[in-house]
């Protein structure tokens, strides 16, 4: 009988949580990317001198 390939598992379910990581991290870029252009900041009244 074949012996487990234990490394082999470890990387993949590292792979894995590192994918979900991205994938999250991208999904809140993009939610704060289009908060950002819906609801853009006023700017301050030019200073006439």
């Amino acid at each position: 009988m074949a012996k487990p390939n234990y490394n082999f598992e470890k990387r993949q379910r590292e792979i894995a949580k590192k994918k979900q990581q991205d994938e999250k991290q991208a999904k809140k870029r993009a939610a704060r990317e289009s908060s950002k252009t819906a609801d853009p900041a006023p700017e301050p009244p030019a200073d006439p001198q």
